[in-house]
């Protein structure tokens, strides 16, 4: 992503807080997963739209209609030694000329700085609770204007960042669908590589092999830990095991998506082990499937964000009622929201920098209204765990879902991840000519 893009960003909410408010965020800290040994550093999604900065040990701060300089920066120095051991930084001066802030400081000096930045400030805009030691540091900086006594001028009010910037995040530019439609397409090229190497015997964990291959040879990482699950484990909504071996008859649930330049897909896919479904996973499937595709015409301008989701409900407790599931009166059952002893989650959430991305699903009491720039998931899905009471045997240890990204357009939506097919004629024939090959 271009610089330039940044800083439009930073642009706009510079106009969202105007004059006399300071907008303060901190890079995520490295996390450590045992001993001396670190995860994989992932960055802070909102530090990150607005900085591009990938570093740990940062802070951004910009301060609308300061003359000096509006956008500075708190890094880490160069340091030759440490840079041997984890790799290059940028520094204050590498920031200034390859990040476009205005000034930067050294991470170490910021005691001695920020305080001073403030002074000016009316209203500190931060976001509580994602980093509670930095949080304290934020209301000292502030208690330290306080004390130096009337010749002070301290910030009066602490205001919420994230109810601006998550609004922002939710509409999404030209250059962010682009980064997600070329996430899609790795998404979906692991998804059809499952496909093809799918057979009876397999671990679940080989299958998870093979997606992160597809997503590492281009240059992707998983988005999320990926759920592999085959017969009753697909009913397991966040199964992430992946241990078991994969049975002739069952169905697999795969839900796995990667991320590209800090951006995500997500795909849920089901299909059968053995490459063709028998009638009561059938049966099942297709009830499921007619509820994604009313769910995905639901999705345009104008929509609420509720409505893919009663589509769906609606599809769903349908069918359901059809194959003697649920029984009653269609209106009743929907209204007691009895489906949800079979699909107890949500159609969709939002997509984006984060797999469950940030913005409200409300605007005060009402549902919030779809419009052009938002990207949402469609996932309905019917989970049959073996051992359910009152349910025919027949149906047990079934577990279907079937998830894809939708992006809402000026005039409809476009599904991001529409190269995997979802038709079971579709996926057998798939299945079938790549056996073959």
């Amino acid at each position: 992503m271009k610089p330039t893009e940044f800083a439009r960003r930073r642009r706009q909410l510079a106009r969202m807080i105007g004059k006399g408010g300071a907008a303060v965020l901190t890079a995520a800290p490295v996390r450590m997963r045992n001993r001396d040994t670190e995860y994989p550093y992932r960055q802070d999604s909102d530090f990150f739209y607005l900085t591009g900065f990938n570093e740990p040990d940062a802070v951004a701060v910009l301060i609308p209609g300061r003359p000096q300089a509006e956008y500075i920066v708190f890094c880490r120095e160069r340091d030759a030694a440490r840079e041997a051991w984890d790799g290059p930084r940028l520094g204050p001066d590498g920031v200034v000329a390859q990040l476009g802030a205005d000034d930067a400081f050294p991470i170490d000096d910021i005691d001695d700085i920020l305080p001073g930045l403030l002074e000016s400030c009316e209203r500190v805009h931060h976001t509580m609770g994602a980093h509670p030691e930095f949080d304290a540091r934020v209301i000292g900086w502030v208690n330290t204007l306080r004390e130096r006594g009337p010749d002070s001028h301290a910030p009066q009010e602490f205001a919420s960042l994230d109810h601006l910037l998550h609004d922002m995040r939710l509409y999404k530019s030209r250059a962010e669908q682009a980064a997600m439609r070329r996430a899609a397409r790795i998404g979906v090229s692991a998804h059809l590589r499952a496909m093809s190497v799918v057979r009876p015997g397999m671990m679940e964990y080989e299958v998870e092999a093979e997606f992160l291959h597809e997503f590492r040879r281009h240059g992707a990482v998983p988005s999320y830990p990926p759920i592999v699950g085959g017969g009753n484990n697909a009913c397991t909504l966040h199964y992430i095991a992946n241990t078991a071996r994969l049975e002739d008859g069952e169905l697999l649930l795969i839900d796995a998506g990667c991320e590209l330049d800090h951006y995500a897909c997500d795909i849920t896919r089901t299909f059968p082990v053995s490459g063709r479904f028998s009638e009561a996973q059938r049966a099942i499937y297709d009830i499921v499937l007619e509820a994604h595709d009313l769910a995905i015409a639901a999705v345009a301008p104008g929509r609420h964000w509720n409505e893919p989701h009663d589509a769906a409900v609606r599809a769903i407790t349908k069918g359901l009622r059809r194959l003697g599931l649920l029984n009653g009166r269609l209106a009743t059952l929907i209204k007691e929201q009895e489906y949800r002893r079979f699909f107890m989650h949500k159609t969709g959430h939002w997509l984006g920098m984060d797999v469950h991305d940030v913005g409200d699903y409300r605007v005060g009491d009402i549902a919030r209204m779809l419009e052009p720039g938002m990207v949402m998931t469609i996932e309905p899905g019917i989970y049959i765990p073996r051992g359910l009471r009152g349910v025919a045997k027949r149906w047990q240890g079934i577990g279907v879902r079937i998830e894809d990204d939708v992006l809402v357009t000026r005039n409809g939506c476009e599904v991001l991840t529409s190269g995997v097919p979802v038709e079971a004629e579709a996926i057998e024939a798939l299945m079938a000519s790549r056996a073959a090959a």
